[in-house]
């Protein structure tokens, strides 16, 4: 295999670096601090280009592979945006591929130009207070109604809500014991966020405030059957479509806020003098840091490795959950070391390693927990029985 990049895809990332050096660390402290949006930082890369990377060039976006979605992501997490940065952005560049690929003509005419233009906001609908994990579970509903469908429930950690149109909302159309298959009956909308008949609160929370995440109840919201994705019943099917992507797309974005934390530990660690010398001149600083930099640096070829195949449309399950794995371990434990480095100071925000820390810890939960990705590797790959 060759493992260097291209021409245009080191461009590419090139040119989302130099985009981030003017959003600094001090900008996303602010952000995050505030329970701000970074409206800033999203204009500057919609009118960049970048928010349309994977879309088709037919609808004006750049028509470019997970690869290079991966690169573009990596970049606005390693700069130090984090979390708040990709979260900002992630569904302009990889997650409306549900319509990308199973939408109608009309649908993708109507949404996708004005996504890939910045115009159109877009939240996904999918977890809920009883069904977490288990999506099957679900049981916000959609009726139909002539031409079109009412829908009645609740969402919850439905993320940027506040600043999206519409949603790409996961349903209930036949209920779960009427169902051959539980994984069956569910339907997918991309819907619209009428204030008259939905309403959104944002849940405190931990981290990542910079973009926040809701609850979001729909009292009888009236959706036309031509915001349907795909095919009715089959919205599970429609989103495990994408759930490799973005496992892959998960992994490296944790993986260079991992880097990212460990060159402000590495530089600190130069810098400290105690006791008559640096710090970093201790194995005890040292071990911990290079550890969790092979641990990156290996995390990140596999990485790769599952995007190729991706892109080569070759089987890719296995190796992006592993991915996601490996790529999320290694950055928590990366920011952790480097709070550690720091001492007291990591624990002051002046240093960002806090935030870093506190946005690390999500990527072990979301979009799938650990246990759940041990499971897959265990009966997928193993050949244990499933355990669940």
């Amino acid at each position: 295999m060759d493992y260097n990049l291209t021409e245009e895809q080191v461009a590419i990332r090139s040119a989302v670096e130099a985009i981030m050096t003017d959003f600094p660390d001090e900008y996303w402290e602010g952000k995050d601090d505030r329970h701000e949006f970074p409206w800033e930082f999203y204009n500057t890369f919609v009118s960049n280009g970048f928010l349309g990377v994977t879309i088709p060039e037919e609808y004006g976006g750049s028509g470019l592979g997970l690869t290079e979605a991966a690169l573009i992501m990596g970049a606005v997490s390693g700069s130090g945006a984090g979390l708040s940065g990709c979260t900002a952005v992630h569904v302009g560049i990889f997650g409306m591929s549900p319509v990308v690929k199973f939408g109608s003509d009309a649908m993708r005419e109507k949404y996708l130009p004005s996504l890939v233009s910045g115009d159109l906001h877009v939240c996904f609908g999918v977890t809920e207070p009883d069904a977490g994990t288990d999506t099957t579970k679900i049981t916000t509903s959609a009726k139909r109604d002539g031409d079109h469908y009412t829908i009645n429930g609740r969402k919850v950690w439905t993320s940027k809500a506040e600043q999206s149109n519409k949603v790409m909302l996961l349903t209930r159309t036949t209920p779960l014991d009427q169902c051959k298959k539980k994984t069956d009956g569910m339907t997918l909308f991309l819907a619209d966020l009428d204030p008259s008949a939905v309403t959104i609160r944002p849940i405190p929370k931990m981290g990542r405030n910079a973009i926040s995440s809701c609850e979001v109840w729909y009292d009888n919201l009236r959706v036309h059957e031509s915001d349907l994705i795909g095919e009715e019943g089959r919205g599970f099917q429609h989103l495990l479509d994408g759930l490799n992507a973005e496992r892959i797309l998960v992994a490296y974005s944790a993986i260079q806020l991992g880097r990212a934390a460990i060159r402000r530990a590495t530089q600190y660690a130069g810098e400290r003098t105690v006791f008559g010398r640096a710090i970093g001149q201790n194995q005890g600083v040292q071990f911990p840091l290079a550890d969790s930099l092979a641990k990156l640096e290996a995390a990140e070829i596999l990485t790769l490795k599952a995007a190729w195949l991706y892109d080569n449309d070759i089987p890719c399950g296995d190796l992006a959950n592993i991915a996601k794995y490996l790529g999320t371990e290694a950055a928590f434990e990366a920011t952790d070391r480097a709070m550690q480095t720091l001492g007291g100071y990591g624990y002051a925000r002046e240093y960002h390693i806090e935030r870093y820390f506190r946005e690390a810890r999500v990527w072990k939960i979301a979009p799938i927990s650990q246990n759940l990705v041990l499971s897959y590797i265990a009966e997928k790959i193993l050949g244990l029985p499933r355990s669940f």
